[in-house]
């Protein structure tokens, strides 16, 4: 069995990779909103962290009824408990990765997990 599991991104409004992917610490999503849209629903979660990557376009972030401005190259951290809803600008779309994972749950990363 490979040590690598590959996929290719089509333009689908919303990509879930976990199962695709098979991972097991995560869940990673890419998602677009055309000009005008929404995310339909206010969520948060029981244990998970999400980080987003805004990658094209611009839009809001409501988290806790805080409007928070995003666009290309914004990153953002959202602790498990908040309420948080996506808007995309009503002139111009946006695409994000969202980055699921258990929060408080990272022992090690980039030189403290490397074996070289």
């Amino acid at each position: 069995m490979k040590n690598y599991n590959k996929i290719s991104i089509t333009e689908d409004s919303r990509i879930e990779l976990h199962d695709k992917l098979g991972l097991t610490g995560a869940e990673v999503s890419i998602n677009t909103l055309p000009a005008g849209a929404n995310v339909p629903f206010i969520h948060s979660h029981k244990n998970n962290e999400e980080i987003y990557a805004i990658l094209d376009g611009e839009g809001l972030v409501i988290i806790d009824g805080e409007k928070i401005t995003i666009k290309t190259g914004d990153f953002l951290r959202i602790s498990p408990s908040a309420k948080r809803q996506f808007f995309a600008a009503p002139d111009k779309g946006i695409k994000y990765i969202c980055i699921q994972v258990k929060a408080n749950s990272l022992t090690a990363y980039t030189q403290s997990d490397a074996i070289i």
